[in-house]
C-alpha cells in the first residue's frame, strides 16, 4: 500500500493538511474526496506557483493554500534550496538544514526567506489526516501542532529521513508516542511496529543531492495511528491490502 491508499483507506470526513504539497500529488486527490477540506502549505515560490495553478481559477471553496512552512514558532524563517549543476533540487529544500558543510562542488546553494507559522495557531477542530513532507523539520512541524494533534487524533503520514536530519527517526517517533500514538512502516503489506525497523538494511541513502545511493528497500514514510483508534485502522488496512492483492 502507497502513502496515498493509507489516506483513502482511513479517510474520514473533515481537514486534510497536506504539509509540502510541492505540485499537488496529495492535495489535488484530497480534494475530490467527499466532505474533504484541503489546507496545503508550500513555501517554495515556484513550487507554490504550480500548486496554485493545478487548481485553476477560481480555487474551490474547500481549499486553502498557504505559501507558508510550518514549524514550531511563528515568524520567518530561511528555506535552503540545493542546486545541484546549476539545476535548483527543489524536493531537498529544508527550513531544517544547509548544504555547504558537503564540501561537494557541483552543489551549491540558494536560500529564499520564509513565512513560518505554527499549525496549533489555526485553531482547527476537524482535522482527520495529516501528510507530512518537510526535509527534517518534522519534529517542529508536530511540535507546533502538539494541541491540534491531541484534540483531533488525525491519522499521519510522515517522510522521516536520517539523511536529512539524524537522530529523526527514533525523536520523531518518540515524540508522536508520548501524544498517544503508534508509529509503524509498511513494506509488501505487512505493517510493523518501530522497534522492529532495522535502519541499517532499510534506511541508508545518502545526504548529498549529487551522490544516488539508498539502501534497497528504502523505506521513509512513517504511519502513526491514534493509539485508541489503531487495532481497528489496523484491520482496515489490512483488509484493503488483501483486497487490492485479491484482485
Amino acid at each position: 500500500m502507497d502513502e496515498l491508499g493509507f489516506h483513502h483507506t482511513l479517510y474520514s470526513p473533515g481537514t486534510l493538511l497536506d504539509v509540502g504539497a510541492h505540485d499537488g500529488a496529495f492535495a489535488l486527490p484530497f480534494a475530490a474526496l467527499p466532505g474533504a477540506r484541503v489546507l496545503a502549505f508550500e513555501p517554495l515560490p515556484a513550487a507554490f506557483a504550480r500548486l496554485r495553478a493545478a487548481f485553476g481559477d477560481p480555487l474551490p471553496g474547500h481549499v486553502d493554500l498557504r505559501r507558508e512552512a510550518l514549524g514550531d514558532r511563528e515568524g520567518d524563517a530561511v528555506l535552503t534550496v540545493p542546486v545541484l549543476d546549476g539545476v535548483p533540487q527543489e524536493q531537498w529544500a529544508s527550513t531544517a538544514k544547509t548544504y555547504g558543510a558537503l564540501g561537494e562542488a557541483r552543489v551549491a546553494e540558494r536560500r529564499v526567506a520564509v513565512p513560518m507559522r505554527r499549525l496549533d495557531g489555526f485553531g482547527l477542530s476537524d482535522l482527520t489526516a495529516v501528510k507530512l513532507d518537510a526535509e527534517g523539520a518534522e519534529y517542529e512541524v508536530l511540535r507546533g501542532a502538539r494541541d491540534t494533534l491531541l484534540r483531533c487524533r488525525p491519522v499521519l503520514s510522515v517522510e522521516i529521513e536520517e539523511r536529512h536530519r539524524p537522530g529523526s527517526t527514533w525523536a520523531v517517533p518518540a515524540f508522536l508516542d508520548a501524544l498517544g500514538y503508534d508509529t509503524l512502516w509498511e513494506h509488501w503489506d505487512a505493517w510493523r511496529p518501530m522497534a522492529e525497523f532495522d535502519r541499517d538494511a532499510m534506511h541508508r541513502a545518502s545526504p548529498n543531492p549529487a551522490v544516488f545511493e539508498a539502501s534497497d528497500p528504502y523505506v521513509f514514510v512513517f504511519y502513526a495511528l491514534p493509539r485508541e483508534h489503531a487495532e481497528g485502522m489496523l484491520a482496515r488496512l489490512r483488509a484493503a491490502a488483501g483486497n487490492a492483492a485479491g484482485g
